[in-house]
């Protein structure tokens, strides 16, 4: 096993990639997780950290759909979530670069 900080910032940072695609902050981290996990040092958690909070904030925002008929408090949950997707990707590639584990908080572990 190699160690590759570049791999997984890059892996982190691609979440971002949502704010042009819809699909692709899911598609890339998956494609670079399956692909390097055996080869790079540390990118089977990294990559497990990436897919648990992409899948958690999916089922969060479907939560939040039925939630807007409640005084609109899907609106401020799709507030925190938006949040949550531009500011935790970049934490943790920060966190990637000076060697450290991610931490996603309100994560799920589905993976």
């Amino acid at each position: 096993m190699r160690k590759n900080n570049q791999l997984l910032v890059i892996t982190h940072l691609s979440q971002l990639l949502d704010l042009v695609t819809l699909i692709g902050g899911f598609l890339v981290p998956l494609i670079l997780w399956i692909t390097n996990k055996d080869t790079v040092d540390a990118m089977d958690e990294h990559g497990r950290s990436i897919i648990n909070f992409r899948i958690s904030m999916i089922i969060y925002t479907l939560i939040c759909i039925p939630l807007i008929l409640f005084f609109g408090l899907g609106l401020l949950g799709f507030i925190v979530i938006a949040v949550f997707y531009f500011i935790f990707p970049i934490i943790n590639a920060i966190k990637a670069s000076n060697g450290e584990l991610p931490n996603y908080p309100f994560s799920m572990r589905i993976v």
